[in-house]
């Protein structure tokens, strides 16, 4: 299976930092991409399976990691690029890792609590008194879930906060061990596709956040601009590749070639592609007024400032010294 590797440890390996090629050779760069290969990293997939990364000059490998070991390697060099979720890179920032977010490929986050339509609730006021699943009390849901309360005029402690792992948070909302689950918006088709009538309470609606965002270190933009120039329009020649062509088309590709483990799933992954992915988070009124990746600095401010109120890092910082507002400046 081309280009794709999984890595144990950030400890692994050690991949130097920058590369050069002639005119004449493709300059090989890795890009590591938070969790494990699924469809809806699709157009990385995309723009690797139709050769946007060879036309830029760039031979791409895929690795898998978490946030956290993801952008420690792109601060020190192991690897060029990462995918990391956008809240675990305000946290890294805040830590003085010298990272830079220069594509906002996910404009919006993903978070959500999700709940079933016969609980009765309808707004964060309903969830006083419920029991909410969070996978820990360090995890942006939980974060997320205290500004609803807030906003609600209620706090955090009007909620009985139970936490489920990962792997676990699902089926118990299913079981009705616990009234509602602050996790992910996906689990809300993969529930409605079994069955079960659920409800969503979207947490971008009460805290703008970003999901999958493309990074690298400062020093690897300073120096080899080119190549991160070249990434990022093969990632929106990708995007723009999925918004003009066949969704399912293209889940098939990716599921025959990069994420085997999703077959049988295809449908499903096209309607979350098509109804969530496309209109809400690979696009936006800002892309459609900007470009594909566009940083709005207002946006991120606001994410970043709400996590300094909520003690999830210690100190704030300007959303431009993380941000690169509009990819296509990179040159």
């Amino acid at each position: 299976m081309k280009h794709i590797a999984l890595l144990a440890a950030a400890s692994t390996f050690a991949l130097g930092g920058a590369f050069t090629a002639s005119a004449q050779e493709v300059s090989p760069v890795t890009i590591q991409i938070d969790g494990a290969a699924v469809p809806y990293y699709l157009p990385l997939f995309v723009a690797d399976h139709y050769g946007y990364f060879e036309d830029e000059g760039l031979d791409v490998d895929f690795l898998y990691a978490n946030a956290a070991d993801i952008l420690t390697n792109v601060a020190v060099g192991n690897v060029q690029f990462g995918f990391p979720n956008g809240d675990a890179v305000i946290a890294a920032r805040a830590n003085d890792l010298p990272v830079k977010v220069v594509h906002t490929t996910y404009q919006n986050g993903i978070g959500a609590v999700l709940f079933k339509t016969s609980s009765g609730i309808q707004s964060p006021a309903e969830l006083a008194g419920k029991t909410v699943a969070v996978t820990s009390y360090g995890s942006p849901n939980y974060i997320q879930l205290q500004v609803m309360m807030a906003q609600a005029g209620l706090s955090i402690d009007d909620v009985n906060v139970e936490v489920v792992g990962t792997g676990a948070i699902v089926e118990a909302l299913a079981s009705d061990q616990v009234d509602a689950i602050a996790f992910s918006m996906l689990r809300y088709y993969n529930l409605q596709a079994d069955g079960i009538d659920v409800g969503m309470l979207r947490a971008d609606d009460y805290l703008p956040s970003k999901g999958n965002v493309l990074v690298t270190s400062e020093s690897f933009l300073d120096n080899n601009p080119t190549q991160v120039a070249g990434f990022i329009s093969a990632l929106n020649k990708g995007i723009q590749h999925i918004a003009d062509g066949n969704v399912r088309t293209e889940i098939g590709m990716a599921v025959a070639q990069y994420t085997p483990t999703f077959a049988g799933q295809e449908e499903l992954v096209a309607q979350i592609i098509s109804e969530v992915f496309l209109p809400s988070l690979w696009q936006s009124e800002d892309t459609a007024a900007h470009e594909l990746g566009y940083g709005n600095l207002a946006s991120w401010q606001k994410t970043i400032d709400t996590a300094v109120e909520y003690d999830v890092i210690p100190e704030g910082f300007e959303a431009s010294e993380l941000v690169v507002e509009l990819p296509s400046s990179i040159q």
